[in-house]
């Protein structure tokens, strides 16, 4: 996997931070998790205690 690159700044991933190239890049990714830049699509869930509405059929 010699040609993988970073999904943040491009370079050639590394190993040990894979696949990322750096701790920082890496951190760069979480950062990005955890301020709502990243979501992932679905059903909203109750604000209030973090779980699925029941009425939607899904929980």
């Amino acid at each position: 996997m010699a040609d993988a690159t970073c999904p943040i700044c491009g370079r050639p991933s590394l190993p040990a931070q894979r696949p990322f190239c750096s701790l920082r890049c890496a951190d760069a990714d979480l950062g990005h998790w955890l301020t709502g830049r990243y979501r992932v699509p679905g059903p909203p869930a109750d604000e209030e205690r973090g779980e699925l509405d029941p009425e939607d059929g899904l929980g």
